[in-house]
């Protein structure tokens, strides 16, 4: 029997009840370990867990990730730059270089911005002090309702919502579901102010695999990004990579509203994850897809 894929679930804040911690992405994390092969063993072993911080200030996971036996790491930047230490980065970089595979994601205008020493990873998300969206037409706001929100915020839709996904031909393995009419994903879980992600310059590995559109102004924003093996100047083959515009892809309120939400949400929800069925099953597709393709 294989051994299952060793998956952390990881944030970077602290553990906080009304706050988007870990227990918020209780749905994500039954989901795959709920995954099975076909002889009915498990395909993931899964921890989640907030940050913690030393004496020194470090996360003693983070900041030895690669001494670690995980496989993955599926990191959601929650903070606005002080989320991971130099250590920290540090180490999830080493876990890379040892062939690890990474999901980063993040939301609106700084939130993440500490993932901006992560190689590649840094350069795929943009924000509104760092690592600004080189589209000099893309410095300005999308979404017009949550006004103490900057860009980048691309309006995908309510919370609860789903939003219609383009997918770049040819088409990514990340997104095949069997299940789906079409044999490809074609939802995904809407936010109201989605972050801002796209491909490094000239980075051959990487490219955008799928984009959405703003429900305001009719733009199409990036939603996911993919960076393949290769091979650094040092002669390590660095693990895969997938970059979400948004957490909210993944969190349980945006699969399902009645598992609520901080109090700081103020935008009323939508309730289409619940009428569109196929939407969950197709974010379900996403997150098995992620899983193996990271592994591998």
């Amino acid at each position: 029997m294989a051994r299952p894929i060793r998956i952390l679930l990881q944030t970077t804040i602290p553990t906080t009840e009304d706050d988007w911690s870990i227990g918020r992405f209780s749905m994500l994390q039954s989901y795959l370990a709920s995954l099975s092969d076909e002889a009915g063993n498990p395909l993931c072993e899964v921890v989640g867990r907030d940050r913690v911080a030393d004496i020194e200030g470090d996360d003693p996971i983070l900041s030895s990730l690669d001494q670690s036996d995980f496989d993955e790491l599926w990191l959601f930047a929650l903070d606005v730059g002080e989320g991971l230490s130099e250590k920290d980065v540090a180490g999830i970089n080493k876990f890379r270089k040892r062939g690890g595979g990474i999901l980063s994601t993040r939301d609106h205008q700084d939130m993440g911005c500490s993932m901006c020493g992560l190689i590649d990873i840094g350069d795929t998300h943009y924000f509104y002090t760092k690592n600004p969206d080189p589209d000099a037409t893309r410095l300005t706001r999308d979404d017009p309702y949550t006004t103490y929100i900057n860009y980048p915020n691309y309006h995908s839709g309510a919370n609860g919502d789903y939003q219609k996904v383009t997918i770049k031909k040819p088409v990514h393995e990340l997104f095949f579901n069997p299940n789906s009419p079409s044999g490809v994903i074609e939802f995904f879980p809407a936010h109201p102010h989605e972050g801002g992600i796209g491909v490094p310059a000239n980075h051959q590995y990487a490219r955008v695999i799928a984009q959405s559109q703003s429900l305001i102004t009719g733009r199409e924003f990036n939603l996911v990004v993919t960076i393949n093996h290769y091979k650094d100047t040092e002669g390590n083959i660095l693990g895969r990579a997938v970059t979400n515009s948004s957490f909210h892809h993944l969190v349980d309120y945006n699969w399902d509203i009645e598992t609520g939400c901080p109090s700081f949400v103020d935008e009323p929800p939508g309730d289409g994850m619940k009428r569109e069925p196929r939407a969950l099953d197709d974010i379900h597709a996403y997150v098995k897809n992620v899983a193996l393709w990271l592994a591998n």
